[in-house]
This record gives C-alpha cells, sequence and structure tokens, in this order.
C-alpha cells in the first residue's frame, strides 16, 4: 500500500472489486479554493452515495478564511447543487456524509494554525482517525514544501510507521526539469515516494484505464500491436475553448507544458507500453516509464522537423467570432507561446521500431474530443485497386476516450448492389449502450485509489522527470524562434498548415475526431 513499504500494491485494472478501504481522515489544504467545492467534496460525496467510502471517516478543510464547521458545510451543500454528476442531491445521503465535514481556520505558514489541527485530529478519537492521514494539497507548488515541514513538525506526517499517512499532489508538477526534481526533493524531504500520490485527472477517466484492459485481454487486437500491422498512431486532444482568462497561465505554460508534458504522455505511454509482468501497481508503473525513457531523443535539428507549434488568431467557432490569442487577456501582443502543437516521436525499441506516433492538442479547434487512432498498415493493392480505387481505406481502431466514450474499428465493407462497390463501414462499441450511464467522475476513482493505498494511477518521480526531459528537449529548440506564417492557424479550425505537412513527409493525413452516437 502507498506509504506500507512492505506490501505489495495491486492495481485496479484486473477488474471490479471493493477497494479495502480503512478509516481515515482526509485533510484538504486550500479548501476554500474552486478545486474542493468543484470536484473534491462532489467526488467524496459520490464515494458515499456508492458505498465505497471507509466506514469511519472524517473530511477537514483548511484555510485562512474564518468559517465555522456548519457554514462550510452549507456552501459545499450549494456547490453540490451545481456540481454533483447526478441531481437532485440525496439528502439522506448528504446529511450523513455531512456530519463528517469540519472546518479548521488557519495560515499555511504559522505553526499555531497546525497546532490546532493536530488538536482537531486528536479530539477524533486515538485510533485510525487520527493517524490514517491523507493530505490533499489543494494549494499552490510554492506552498508544498512549507506545508510538508509543518504537517511533519506536528507529528501528523511520519515515513515510518504502523498507521499511514500520503500526500496528493496536483499537476503541474513543475515547469521543467530542474523545478520538477527540486519539487520531488521538497514531496520526499520528510515522506517516502510511496506516500506521494500525484494526480493527473486523465488517468482516472474510464476510457483512459481501458486502454490496457482492451489491449491485453482481447489476443485479436494485442497481436497486432506492433511495428508489423501498425502503420502509424495518432493521439488528438482537441478543445473547443479558447484560453479565456488563463492568458497569464498560458503565458507561462503553453500547450506543450499544459497538455503533452503530462495528459498526452501518459495516454502515449497507456497505449505503447509493453505488458507487465503483473497487476501490481509498481509493475505496471515501471512499463509506463521504460516507455518514455525509449522515445527517441531530439535534437534541435529533429525539433525543426519532428514538432510543429501553432497559435490562433481570430476566427469563427459555431457562429461566434473568437478573438486571436495576442488578444486575450493578460497576453502579451507579440506573444509566440503556443496553443497548438503537433508531434511526431518514434519509440526506439523491439514492438514500435520505425513506427511514427502522432500527437496533438490545441486551443480553439471545431470541437473537444479526445481519441487515439491505430491506424494498421494497407493491404497490397492488387485485388480491388482496378474497381475501387482510393475508395479501399486502411483498417483501424479508434478508441475515443471522450465524449462519447467507446470504441471502433473500421474496415472496408461491399455495398450492396450488381457491382463491386466499396465502403468503410465502423463496428461501433458504446460505453453507454454497453454498460449504462453510470460512469464515475475521475476524481472520485483517484480518491478511492488514495484512500486504498492503490498506486496504479498516480505518477512515480521517474515518470515525472522523464516527461520533462522529452519537453524540455523541444523547448531548448523553440528557444529565440519566432513563430512562422504557417504556424498561425484561424479560431474554428484544425490548426496550422505546418501540422499537416508534418504528416505529408510520410504521406499521412490528420484523422478528424468523429463523434458517433449509439
Amino acid at each position: 500500500m502507498i506509504g506500507e513499504q512492505s506490501d505489495k500494491q495491486v492495481s485496479n485494472i484486473g477488474g471490479e472489486r471493493s477497494k479495502l478501504t480503512e478509516p481515515c481522515s482526509i485533510i484538504i489544504f486550500g479548501a476554500s479554493g474552486d478545486l474542493t467545492a468543484r470536484k473534491l467534496i462532489p467526488a467524496l460525496y459520490h464515494l458515499c452515495k456508492e458505498h465505497q467510502m471507509p466506514a469511519d471517516f472524517r473530511v477537514v478543510g483548511f484555510a485562512r478564511r474564518e468559517k465555522t464547521d456548519e457554514s462550510w458545510r452549507n456552501e459545499l451543500r450549494m456547490a453540490l447543487d451545481q456540481f454533483s454528476r447526478t441531481k437532485p442531491v440525496d439528502e439522506k445521503v448528504w446529511t450523513d456524509f455531512s456530519k463528517n465535514i469540519f472546518y479548521c481556520q488557519g495560515d499555511l505558514t504559522e505553526d499555531a494554525a497546525y497546532k490546532k489541527l493536530e488538536g482537531m485530529l486528536t479530539s477524533f478519537g486515538s485510533g485510525p482517525l487520527r493517524e490514517n492521514l491523507l493530505f490533499y494539497l489543494a494549494t499552490q507548488p510554492s506552498q508544498f514544501g512549507e506545508v510538508i515541514e509543518q504537517i511533519h513538525r506536528a507529528g501528523l506526517l511520519n515515513k515510518n510507521g504502523a498507521a499511514w499517512q500520503r500526500l496528493v499532489v496536483e499537476k503541474p508538477f513543475g515547469h521543467d526539469l530542474a523545478s520538477a526534481r527540486a519539487l520531488n526533493a521538497e514531496l520526499t524531504r520528510y515522506a517516502h515516494e510511496q506516500q506521494v500520490c500525484r494526480i493527473d485527472h486523465y488517468l482516472g477517466k474510464e476510457t483512459v484505464q481501458n486502454i490496457l484492459m482492451f489491449r491485453f485481454s482481447n489476443s485479436i487486437f494485442e497481436r497486432l500491436w506492433n511495428r508489423e500491422s501498425v502503420d502509424h498512431v495518432q493521439i488528438t486532444v482537441t478543445e473547443k475553448i479558447g484560453v479565456g482568462d488563463r492568458g497569464g497561465y498560458y503565458e507561462e505554460a503553453g500547450a506543450l507544458r499544459d497538455m503533452v508534458q503530462n495528459h498526452m504522455l501518459q495516454v502515449l505511454a497507456l497505449c505503447a507500453m509493453e505488458p507487465p509482468v503483473s497487476l501490481e501497481a509498481e509493475a505496471v508503473r515501471d512499463e509506463k516509464v521504460k516507455l518514455l525513457k525509449s522515445i527517441r531523443a531530439l535534437s534541435p535539428d529533429d525539433v525543426a522537423k519532428q514538432i510543429v507549434r501553432g497559435q490562433y488568431f481570430a476566427g469563427v467557432v459555431n457562429g461566434q467570432l473568437r478573438p486571436g490569442y495576442r488578444q486575450e487577456t493578460k497576453v502579451k501582443t507579440d506573444s509566440n507561446v503556443e496553443t497548438y502543437v503537433a508531434l511526431k516521436l518514434f519509440i526506439d525499441n523491439w514492438r514500435w521500431s520505425g513506427i511514427p506516433f502522432y500527437l496533438r492538442t490545441g486551443k480553439n479547434l471545431p470541437m473537444s474530443a479526445s481519441e487515439v487512432r491505430i491506424q494498421f498498415r494497407p493491404t497490397p493493392n492488387v485485388l480491388f485497386a482496378a474497381q475501387c480505387g482510393q475508395h479501399l481505406d486502411p483498417n483501424a481502431i479508434a478508441l475515443r476516450l471522450q465524449p462519447n466514450e467507446g470504441i471502433y474499428l473500421r474496415f472496408n465493407g461491399k455495398v450492396p448492389g450488381m457491382s463491386l462497390g466499396v465502403r468503410p463501414v465502423r463496428m461501433n462499441f458504446s460505453y453507454d449502450s454497453e454498460f449504462g450511464a453510470y460512469t464515475p467522475e475521475a476524481y472520485e476513482r483517484l480518491l478511492l485509489e488514495a484512500i486504498a493505498g492503490d498506486a496504479t494511477l498516480f505518477i512515480r518521480r521517474d515518470e515525472v522527470e522523464t516527461a520533462w526531459q522529452i519537453v524540455d528537449s523541444i523547448r531548448a529548440g523553440w528557444k529565440d524562434k519566432a513563430l512562422t506564417n504557417r504556424e498561425f492557424y484561424a479560431a474554428g479550425t484544425w490548426g496550422p498548415i505546418a501540422a499537416d505537412d508534418l504528416l505529408a513527409q510520410q504521406g499521412h493525413v490528420w484523422h478528424e475526431p468523429q463523434i458517433i452516437k449509439p
């Protein structure tokens, strides 16, 4: 379990089974922020509703503002009306759940505040509610070090002991390799790496978790999942919205840091990794790291040939005129920050040698969608070419991560009639049609995994640092280079011309995500 050195961590990928959870207290630092009201409390409420929480638990919000237990509960109840994934809120569940919610007012920098927190936890009893502690750091990363040191000094965080304590932290995990290493050193100064849960909410999505199940439990597909059968792979994560009021953040991050370093490289690792030796958490995470380390290093010349950045200018989306990125709030009028990035990566291992992996993500594109497309090699063009010509499409498997989650297999079929006509057709699997509408939110699953001590869905230190090595090499290749005309794109289009040029180098084209309803 996370925080227990001797126990093996067993992944949840192997099938539905109840999580073994012990009574504990969950302490949320920065509890007055949006994350708590929008994600954390709704997630914990739904875990209660689904009978997934421990038999006994407490939730303590720690923040600077003056509030009572009752006033904070009332605030959270109003937020739940807005952010719960099921409505109306079940009053009985909320009443039972809210009795376990408490508020601790204090400043993150003051010793007295942590003594007050320790006193509140002690008041819950001398057993697991005082000893088994999950600290959720919903604060700025710059505050992590001080919070961790303070809770250690207050006797609430220990590296060894019969009980467990765990730290949950949100991305960004640094802004480059050096800062990531410094942050990891802070996180592990008073805690073991096994006690740290780095959350990337993408890994909590049901469809992302299904990638490994689909690959490794279906022999008809796994035997095709290699360089012998696959022509190339496309991973697309698009957003219909622009930067909006996040201009200040985006000027520091850009699409490469915001999306590629975490979400997209994680999806790539799951799609391309080797089968783990078991479903133990470390076995799964070992294979992800091995895959990321197999990505071919990029020199500045490679970056110029294999990486495309883009930036949107004013355009029309759904009949509405959108401003250009340089006209957004808190954005420099001559900014070269990328709102779009496309990559061609190669994985230097036995399975994927020579196969290009294309990744793209961007803002202000025609739709919000996430999809992985495995395109297979075309058949020899000797039987049907004369009559079918270009209509004979290569086979493909698309894993739709969102929306309308599912999987479809694209193949060629004969058009009914006397002539030999061909048309691409699909076999379509829809989550909603097959399993019903219930799909837990990512934070529900991630919080449950943290409470249960399953590390599978959390990012390990070496994963973070390996991903930053890749991103840093790209940023080094871009240094002091201005965007070219071929790297700008109108809001509401699929990206810059340079991204099409990237695929055309090998005779490939982008395939736009398609929303296929059951």
